[in-house]
């Protein structure tokens, strides 16, 4: 009876470890967000904006981004913030999505645009390749465990 008790405490201890690492790892090893001056100089001029939104039907507690989205010619930017995780990514749609079936439908008709690594606040590069006119949807995605994150029409 004691073994399994000793097994089944520490058995839990380490996934707990292990959610907690999941969780706070990429906070503690993220880069430093844009100042407030590369903010304003990617928010300036903006071809497009949205808004990402707390309340869409697969956004939660652990899964969420609230704020304003600039799409200009060079870059993409959030004044704003994201729940924390590992391996977001930033997509463009062809339509939008708010829920992880809806993405992993259109999954192969968006374009992925570049890694979000900070939580509050980001401005990624926008390839001179993608024109975001062709989408009508940003999106954050969570590659590693597939979850969505958020979304915003801009369009």
């Amino acid at each position: 009876m004691k073994s399994w008790f000793w097994l089944i405490t520490h058995l839990g201890t380490l996934v707990l470890g292990f959610g907690f690492g999941v969780y706070f790892l990429p906070i503690l090893t993220a880069p430093p967000a844009p100042t407030h001056s590369e903010l304003n100089t990617a928010s300036a001029s903006p071809r497009f904006t949205g808004v990402f939104r707390r309340d869409l039907k697969d956004s939660d507690a652990l899964h969420w981004g609230q704020g304003q989205v600039f799409i200009g010619a060079h870059t993409i930017a959030l004044q704003g913030a994201l729940s924390p995780g590992p391996d977001y990514k930033l997509y463009l749609s062809p339509a939008f999505v708010e829920t992880e079936a809806d993405f992993k439908r259109l999954k192969s008709q968006m374009v992925q645009v570049a890694d979000v690594k900070t939580f509050q606040n980001f401005v990624v590069p926008l390839p001179a390749t993608i024109d975001p006119a062709q989408y009508k949807a940003v999106v954050i995605w969570c590659e590693s465990f597939n979850e969505f994150i958020t979304a915003a029409p801009y369009q």
